[in-house]
């Protein structure tokens, strides 16, 4: 039995009132680091050197909304460069990203940021140094006129989540004394990058700079880049994603001028430094930090901000490279039978049916450790889409399945199953953990099914789509070779010419028609039957019915990359190699014919790849 420690235990009120272990932490690290004297007020800007040294600020906000404050948070400062992540995005989503990204690199300079210098495309290193910044600006400028400022003014206020004003005493100061800026302004028209009047882009830059801001702005301006462009404080969806994602991307690289290297290295958060005395951090899908302490070091970024980062990282292993996904990134691709197919070959009718509905399969891809959180995410996103037929799982990345997410999502099996809608999970064998973990709650259910490959699964959900509207997939049915994609074009008498130099062969299910790291020796027009085109290690690359051709890559290829097997009889006309390139030689018309189908078949498996490899990526 436990006994309760000696002395008054703390009141009701203190219990609500304490600090949360953030906040105290936070805390900490204000005390300790106010103490920190090192470093110079920037001064080469008169009104900046008129900023309070001892002034220091910390804030951070959470995706969720909450904001920490400790110290001078509600100081204004000149946003400086800071503001120069926020108008990269917004040049991204004004302008388009081709447009932005013709003008402006993406490579550390390892140059200070008001370096007078381009790449070597004449154009600015990255968006985060001031050439990148004055041209950002000057393409704002380019589209909107004379309400550029007032656009970059209203867009940056969004991403605080209040209106921000201008300290029209610093934007006099560094107009007057914005001579390097100047240079680095006509440079860039001198190379084209800038089109419009040099003082009038220069006008926009030193307005934006001079925008105030607090350090608790700061934090909720980087929760939002964390936040993939929504205002957690706001709800308001400020940049889209694409452009927050390619601004943090800079950040990483750059955004911390000729410190970023080391800065990526120790502190490993994308992040955004002004010479006003700001550092904003964003780790993405967690928080936002912003700090102000107005003396800098060599490289013009704070120095007690420096530290607060590097504090924050190592206390709670913040490096961006150790990032954990939270619930909404446990969808990895979600997709219909439009956007990818089994590998299995169809015949022009299954393709005309399932090109029709390919909505009554969906396809989702589920990954990492799955929680109860995970699951529910997930079954709120099935009434985001039309209702299909057949709903497939797809668990092959899942590492692990909490029992509370096994119950979920067999209860939500149950729930598709009231609708008319045939549960898959592919992915897993019945021997393995996750399927066990599904089979506790599986009992009764009518309308689960199970594939240990993904693709199969595809391939089952396929053929009853073709059912049930009606078409065949016989195996047996003898096709003609003018139904071969590769002799398109072809006419009849050209056809029967190429059919005397082949052979009619029969194969029984299991056998191997074609051995891999074999010379090749021929080509094969399936005529009936369907063969699996394998690796040597047993993994199905394509599966292929009557009206195909296999053994075409003889054609490029100086020996067999993989095996073709029987799946059940098949029947085949076998054109040796040797035979068919004289026949090529003696009839080139129809020879060229045949390799520009043949490109064209390879351009098509191209695509298929391709957008396999895209359903992973995407956003």
């Amino acid at each position: 039995m436990n006994t309760p420690r000696s002395g008054n235990p703390p009141k009701p009120a203190a219990w609500a009132d304490a600090k949360p272990p953030l906040l105290r932490f936070l805390t900490g690290c204000h005390a300790e680091f106010a103490a920190e004297t090192g470093g110079k007020v920037a001064d080469y800007i008169p009104e900046l050197g008129k900023a309070d040294p001892d002034h220091f600020g910390i804030s951070l906000a959470t995706i969720d909304g909450h904001v920490y404050e400790v110290g001078d948070t509600r100081i204004p400062f000149t946003i400086q460069s800071m503001s120069k992540a926020f108008v990269f995005a917004l040049a991204l989503d004004t302008l388009g990203a081709a447009r932005v990204e013709s003008m402006i690199g993406v490579e550390p300079s390892g140059e200070p940021f008001n370096s007078i210098r381009l790449n070597a495309d004449n154009h600015p290193f990255n968006p985060m140094v001031n050439s990148g910044a004055i041209t950002c600006s000057g393409l704002i400028h380019e589209a909107k006129g004379a309400a550029a400022f007032e656009c970059i003014r209203e867009s940056l206020s969004r991403f605080a989540g209040r209106e921000l004003d201008v300290d029209e005493a610093v934007f006099a100061s560094e107009s007057v004394t914005g001579d390097r800026n100047r240079a680095i302004g006509y440079l860039l028209r001198n190379s084209g990058v800038i089109k419009d009047n040099v003082d009038a882009v220069l006008k926009v830059y030193f307005r934006q700079c001079a925008i105030l801001v607090t350090a608790r702005d700061s934090a909720v301006m980087a929760a939002t880049l964390a936040n993939r462009g929504k205002n957690p404080v706001t709800g308001e969806q400020v940049a889209t994603p694409y452009a927050i994602s390619h601004t943090l991307s800079v950040m990483t690289s750059s955004g911390m001028y000729d410190y970023a290297g080391e800065w990526i290295y120790r502190v490993g958060i994308p992040a955004k430094s002004g010479v006003g005395g700001g550092i904003l951090a964003a780790l993405p899908a967690r928080l936002g930090l912003g700090s102000y302490s107005p003396r800098l070091d060599a490289h013009g970024n704070s120095v007690r901000g420096i530290k607060v980062c590097e504090a924050l990282s190592a206390h709670y292993d913040l490096h961006i490279l150790n990032r954990r996904d939270d619930a909404r990134n446990s969808i990895i691709a979600d997709y219909d039978l439009s956007k990818s197919a089994s590998r299995r070959s169809r015949r022009p009718g299954e393709q005309a049916i399932l090109r029709a509905h390919h909505g009554d399969v969906r396809i989702i891809e589920l990954v990492g450790a799955l929680s109860l959180a995970n699951v529910d995410y997930v079954s709120r996103q099935l009434g985001k889409k039309p209702r299909p037929q057949i709903l497939i799982f797809d668990l092959r990345r899942v590492a692990t399945l909490t029992r509370a997410a096994a119950r979920l999502l067999v209860e939500g099996f149950r729930e598709i199953g009231a609708f008319g809608v045939t549960a898959v999970v592919s992915g897993v064998e019945r021997s393995s953990a996750i399927w066990l973990a599904l089979g506790d709650w599986t009992g009764g259910i009518s309308n689960l099914r199970d594939f240990h490959l993904l693709d199969d699964a595809i391939e089952w959900a396929e053929d009853q789509v073709v059912y049930r509207y009606g078409g065949s997939i016989e195996s047996t049915e003898m096709t003609e070779l003018s139904e071969q994609a590769m002799l398109a074009g072809l006419s009849a008498e050209e056809i029967a010419l190429l059919a005397r130099l082949g052979t009619t062969r029969t194969y029984q299910p299991g056998q191997r028609i074609i051995a891999a790291h074999e010379p090749p020796s021929s080509l094969f027009f399936l005529l009936s039957g369907v063969v699996h085109v394998k690796l040597p290690g047993g993994i199905r690359l394509a599966t292929l019915s009557a009206g195909m051709v296999f053994g075409e890559m003889a054609l490029l290829e100086t020996k067999r990359s993989a095996d073709v097997v029987a799946d059940k009889s098949v029947t085949v006309l076998e054109v040796p190699l040797a035979d068919f390139q004289r026949f090529r030689g003696a009839h080139p018309r129809i020879g060229e014919r045949i390799m520009r189908n043949l490109a064209q078949l390879l351009a098509d498996r191209l695509i298929f790849a391709n957008t396999k490899v895209n359903l992973l990526t995407a956003d």
